[in-house]
């Protein structure tokens, strides 16, 4: 059976690298018809931040990616939150400590300290807590038994360490980067259990994914340097026949391919970096999200499946069900992939134009109640229809539209003094007069009639479609004119006619 799990900590806004892990864990589990977990590792108390619990679930639903077991929605293995499985780390700590792969260490932070600037000192290729210095440090292996006890009687502080082999060659397969050999001698021996009776990552994670049968562990690639580990302790524990596949996904990086894409880098660079808004609750800043800024939810998954996999043909627009029917492991590339926020904005663009006229009303009448506006769903159909073309983002919706629900209150400078001549309130006056007559307000019969009186007059059609668009939008911008004067109809246009030959200097 095919079962993977999302694990974040609660340690702040979900970025969009965990976004894409959770994507590809859900597409692995629906492409196979297995199970997809939300876990909330929080094992690290220090670092926990209010509200990112919820903000994760939140952004996971707003993508459409919904687990099947996990926070909130429980399970045979609940409980998610590592936080309430304390007392299940702490036995498996012990079984370690019993068989001899681990042990208990007693050392100050003063003592770590001065261990790592001695051997800093010594340049030794040992600068950590290790078994070429394990023995020279306060822990049970180079303490009497007695002295052992008493200190953990005492509730002297400490921590246990797995006990790493010497000189022991750790061979791994991930489907991603295929064989992982490293010798056991280049690592130190972790902290598993911490001082304030917390398990670390390391050991949880491995016991969860171990007690939840775990298949596949798909996440990215920073850690991969703690795989030889998480290895060791399945070998420690018995369970290396039961042993999850890894997958090691290749980074995210910033646009000029230079680093990981972090948490800061969408205010530096002018992008989001996370699903939805976020605030911080230390400062109250707001961090924008792909929601707020106008990306639909369908273009965002879209974007995060191609950081990394590839389908293996020209195809660029999928569904959330082509994804998973196109979705293999196997296609995940080894190298980072470049954010590209203009291709971002392209496919959000497309899923926008492929949007049916009453699917966008959806979207946009919030947008129209905010103004004080209370549009007519038809109408605003029709508009969505005239203007989807030229959307990036759903918020560039009002600044395209607005003249279909308001008359311009200010004309565009630039515009008026290229196109408004001496002569071209006369013209306007003329045109409305022509306007006034027509009875079938439609856009061929208005465009038929007003191009035989512009040839008629030999006018040109600059010198009046250019400043009828001025009266009309308030600058050189939006649909075919004839569109857009049909939609909000005679009177109206009239009206801005009138408006602009007083107006317009």
């Amino acid at each position: 059976m095919i079962r993977v799990r999302f694990a974040p900590s609660p340690t702040g806004p979900l970025h969009i690298g965990g976004v894409r892990t959770a994507l590809y864990n859900y597409l692995f589990a629906k492409k196979n018809k297995g199970t997809f977990i939300l876990r909330i590792e929080d094992t690290d108390q220090t670092r926990f931040v209010a509200g990112a619990e919820k903000y994760i679930i939140d952004s996971l639903n707003w993508c459409g990616i919904e687990f099947d077991e996990g926070v909130g929605k429980g399970g045979e293995y609940e409980p998610y939150r590592q936080s309430e499985r304390k007392a299940i780390y702490k036995e498996y700590a012990d079984k370690l400590i019993e068989e001899g792969n681990a042990y208990y260490a007693f050392d100050t932070s003063e003592e770590l300290q001065e261990m790592r600037e001695k051997l800093q000192a010594e340049n030794s290729s040992y600068q950590q807590y290790c078994f070429a210095n394990r023995l020279k440090m306060k822990n049970s292996l180079t303490l009497p038994e007695k002295e052992v006890e008493k200190l953990l009687e005492s509730g002297e502080p400490f921590v246990i360490r797995f006990k790493m082999p010497e000189n022991k060659e750790i061979k791994i397969f991930d489907i991603v980067r295929e064989v992982v050999v490293v010798n056991s001698s280049t690592l130190d021996d972790k902290v598993l259990f911490k001082s304030d009776g917390m398990p670390t990552y390391h050991l949880a994670s491995i016991v969860d994914d171990h007690l939840m049968k775990i298949s596949h562990v798909i996440r990215g690639e920073e850690w991969l340097p703690s795989l030889p580990l998480h290895v060791m302790l399945y070998r420690a524990f018995g369970w290396e026949k039961e042993m999850p596949l890894f997958v090691h996904m290749p980074l995210t990086l910033k646009p000029d391919g230079k680093g990981k894409l972090s948490k800061r880098d969408g205010d530096r660079l002018g992008f989001p970096v996370f699903p939805l808004n976020w605030k911080d609750p230390k400062t109250d800043e707001i961090f924008k999200g792909y929601r707020e800024t106008g990306y639909l939810p369908d273009a965002f998954i879209n974007i995060l499946a191609f950081l990394g996999w590839n389908p293996g043909t020209e195809q660029e627009i999928f569904s959330m069900d082509e994804l998973i029917n196109a979705f293999s492991l196997e296609n995940i590339g080894k190298s980072g992939s470049k954010f590209d926020p203009d291709k971002a904005k392209w496919f959000n663009h497309q899923y926008i134009s492929n949007k049916n006229n009453d699917e966008l009303v959806e979207i946009f009448l919030p947008v129209l109640k905010e103004k004080g506006i209370d549009a007519n769903k038809d109408f605003v159909s029709k508009v969505c229809g005239l203007i989807k073309e030229r959307l990036n983002l759903t918020t560039d919706f009002w600044e395209q539209s607005y003249f279909f629900f308001e008359a311009p209150t200010e004309y565009e400078q630039k515009f008026v003094k290229k196109r408004w001549k001496e002569n071209t309130p006369a013209i306007i006056s003329e045109l409305k007069s022509i306007l006034s007559n027509i009875d079938e307000f439609t856009n061929s019969n208005i465009k038929e009639i007003v191009s035989s009186w512009i040839n008629e007059k030999e006018l040109g059609f600059g010198a009046v479609l250019n400043p009828f668009r001025l009266c009309i939008v308030g600058a050189s911008k939006g649909p075919e004119l004839f569109d857009i004067i049909e939609l909000i109809g005679k009177e109206e246009t009239i009206r801005r006619l009138d408006k602009g030959i007083l107006n317009i200097k």
